[in-house]
């Protein structure tokens, strides 16, 4: 497992790294830009860059945790989690067709669909890292970005814009995981 967590460190490093790849180049711009042209250029692929990197920083923060709760892992849980972090990988591709396209109703659902896979994936392997024991403070932080990644996508099929607020609310998972532990405790 300590291998996997150098993988993974590297991976998420990679692929947060990478998220900035498309934003726009200075050379883009004949003359300097003023307010309005920099706004106009930026804002898309900033916006759609913040959403992705905090939601890499929280699963990278989710993984680290769950490998710390599961130092030991079968070759099946090693490969599930293979898989998740080639979700994490390909992060910056639907990123950047995000990030230029984020008004687009199919473009925002493809983000909203590989958000909910991200989401999911953790969720499954935080079910193998507790194996059978009780943790609703750690479940509720996993399950969390599940039920708003799905709303958010299924809000993304009616209006795109609406959907890039309603995917922000998945970083409320510690403040639900904390309600958990305080309802349980």
């Amino acid at each position: 497992m300590r291998r996997l967590e150098m993988l993974s460190n590297t991976i998420f490093g990679v692929a947060m790294t990478l998220l900035a790849y498309d934003l726009p180049k200075a050379s883009s711009f004949k003359n300097a830009p003023d307010w309005h042209d920099l706004l106009r250029i930026y804002a898309q692929p900033v916006i759609a860059l913040m959403i992705s990197f905090i939601v890499a920083g929280m699963f990278w923060f989710s993984h680290h945790r769950r490998l710390a709760v599961a130092p030991e892992a079968s070759r099946g849980v090693v490969f599930l989690n293979l898989f998740f972090l080639l979700s994490i990988i390909i992060l910056p591709v639907t990123n950047g067709l995000y990030g230029a396209y984020r008004l687009d109703g199919v473009l925002a659902v493809l983000y909203g669909l590989h958000l909910t896979i991200i989401a999911s994936l953790n969720v499954v392997l935080w079910i193998f890292a507790l194996r059978g024991r009780s943790d609703p403070h750690l479940m509720a932080t996993a399950m969390l970005p599940v039920f708003v990644f799905v709303f958010g996508t299924a809000v993304a099929l009616v209006s795109p814009k609406v959907a890039q607020f309603t995917w922000c609310l998945a970083f409320l998972a510690p403040v639900a995981g904390w309600l958990a532990a305080r309802r349980a405790g």
